[in-house]
């Protein structure tokens, strides 16, 4: 759910912070080959210490329900009630990976205040998204085809 970068920057972005002199890294033993570790420097530490002190933004929303919804009106109601119920079987996912970073967070004594804070909001995002679908399905019940908005040629 929280999702700041691209799958392919998981492995490059530490790399990059390690070449500024934000993290430090280390090779250690790993199952099946040689792994490297990365840990905080203190120019790391000082930068996130800057930036835990500025105001905070709210982000804007990336959200494929809420896109959906918004073409609702070009595609019809059946096919946007029909998808956004498909929601529901990532919103169970998603709980089964909250529980499981739940469990997680107990095991880390020293952040786990902040990780749960975490993942309650999660929680509470989720059930919001939950009762987006049910609303969807309450309200777009018609079986009428969308009207045909006017285009520009």
């Amino acid at each position: 759910m929280l999702a700041w970068a691209g799958e392919s920057q998981y492995y490059t972005e530490p790399k990059r912070l390690a070449k500024l002199g934000y993290l430090a890294a280390r090779k250690e033993p790993g199952k099946t080959r040689e792994r490297t570790v990365y840990t905080l420097t203190d120019k790391g530490l000082d930068a996130l210490r800057e930036y835990a002190d500025t105001a905070v933004a709210f982000l804007p929303v990336k959200s494929d329900a809420l896109l959906r919804l918004l073409i609702c009106d070009l595609v019809g109601e059946d096919v946007t009630r029909q998808s956004m119920g498909t929601l529901r079987d990532d919103i169970a996912d998603t709980h089964a990976r909250l529980d499981d970073a739940e469990q997680s967070a107990h095991r880390l004594p020293h952040r786990e205040k902040y990780l749960l804070i975490v993942v309650g909001f999660l929680r509470r995002l989720l059930d919001l998204h939950e009762e987006l679908v049910d609303e969807v399905e309450r309200e777009l019940v018609t079986t009428s085809p969308a009207q045909s908005p006017e285009r520009v040629q």
